[in-house]
């Protein structure tokens, strides 16, 4: 390929996931040049493969606590605007994190050290210097959930009504930056998301009942009728969702990893939730009998 004299940069600070590959895609569709900051603890090194087959691909590993080798690169490529996409674990943010200078000051200026705070602050020291963060769906918007069902299966009766009460649990749990997901069984919350993500919040749902199955009897017969109900999975932005940055976001992994739960139905938030792949999720949900929606 020949590269683009003059094109437009768009900065990509890379999480985990397909979500920077999806982004990278899109962003070269529209015939920008894209400068990838690569997180070493998260981006997969296909990003370097992406780069070796486009001049228009420029990638810059760091690590995650460099914010000040971030600034000085985006400032050498002559990028303005960014935008953050793909997951960075929370728990490499609390836990892993060698902060820089810059990094160490801001963390030190928090009232409180949740995701949207430290995030949000970022956000700040970027503009600060010059380099705007625009929204993590600019050039995806045709991902986004719409409203109604998706699969061949509406959800059940039961499945209804935990999907009522999930909705108003997560958006609860949400409004505290604790996570965006909630697994229910019988109007009752088996988990609730915090650092691990969605899929681990759903496998350790299903293990939890699981587990109770196996102290009953081992066997869905021998579990009484308000234990053996199927899990519904309920995903949902933040009350004031800043869509910049931690998106909601599903893909097959999500489905797969719901068949494996024992889940049977999951619902996400209309129009402020990404779906990756939705032929192939439709796909894999009908083969499991899951039912999808978006409410």
């Amino acid at each position: 390929m020949t590269q683009v004299e003059g094109a437009a940069k768009l900065g990509l600070i890379a999480g985990n996931g397909r979500f920077p590959f999806l982004l990278l895609d899109a962003a070269r569709a529209h015939g920008l040049s894209v400068v990838v900051a690569a997180i070493k603890e998260e981006t997969s090194p296909e990003m370097d493969e992406r780069a070796a087959a486009d001049p228009n691909i420029r990638v810059h590993w760091m690590s995650l606590g460099e914010l000040s080798k971030l600034i000085e690169t985006f400032h050498a490529e002559g990028v303005s605007r960014a935008v953050m996409a793909g997951q960075v674990r929370h728990k490499q943010i609390f836990s892993s994190i060698r902060p820089d200078w810059r990094l160490a000051k801001l963390l030190l200026s928090l009232r409180t050290r949740s995701t949207d705070m430290l995030l949000g602050a970022v956000a700040k020291v970027l503009g600060d210097e010059g380099i705007e963060l625009i929204s993590s769906t600019a050039y995806l918007e045709p991902l986004l959930a719409t409203p109604g069902v998706m699969t061949r299966r509406a959800p059940t009766e039961e499945e209804t009504k935990d999907v009522e009460y999930g909705i108003g649990v997560a958006r609860a749990i949400a409004a505290y930056d604790l996570g965006q997901t909630v697994v229910i069984a019988a109007q009752a919350c088996v988990a609730v998301e915090a650092m691990e993500g969605t899929d681990a919040t759903i496998a350790r749902a299903g293990a939890l009942l699981g587990t109770r199955w196996a102290a009953l009897g081992g066997t869905l017969e021998a579990v009484d009728s308000t234990l053996s109900r199927s899990l519904t999975v309920v995903k949902v932005a933040k009350p004031n969702q800043d869509m910049r940055f931690d998106v909601p976001v599903v893909g097959v992994p999500t489905i797969r990893t719901m068949q494996a739960a024992g889940a049977t139905c999951l619902c996400v938030e209309a129009g402020r939730t990404l779906l990756f792949d939705l032929a192939a999720m439709i796909e894999a949900a009908d083969a499991a009998g899951i039912a999808l929606l978006a409410r």
